[in-house]
């Protein structure tokens, strides 16, 4: 089963990219092209993969843990709403997940 996201670059731009289940919001939104650089490769260890959940799934999510909460607090442009991609996994019930790549977005690996 594929699994639909709408990225909002941070532009406006809606992407739309498909995922299986399992598969890493990080590196789904990578393989779309938006700047989600990832420096820690998904060990919670930075927040240059963070992502603005779309209020109307945020609660649809498992709640963020307490490491997530503390590299959340290095990130630019936070919201209440706000994750670090690398630890949303896809699941079925997440097709059609809305996320925004914050403005200050940036991707050291683009420059």
């Amino acid at each position: 089963m594929s699994i639909t996201v709408t990225f909002i670059d941070p532009h406006g731009k809606p992407i739309e990219a498909r995922g299986a289940a399992g598969d890493c919001l990080l590196r789904l939104g990578q393989a779309a092209g938006l700047p989600l650089e990832g420096t820690c490769e998904g060990q919670m260890a930075c927040s240059t993969c963070h992502v603005i959940v779309a209020p109307e799934w945020f609660a649809r999510l498992p709640a963020a843990c307490e490491e997530e909460e503390d590299m959340l607090d290095f990130a630019a442009g936070v919201r209440r709403t706000s994750r670090l991609s690398c630890q949303i996994t896809l699941t079925p019930e997440l097709d059609g997940l809305v996320v925004s790549v914050p403005a200050e977005s940036t991707d050291v690996r683009r420059m």
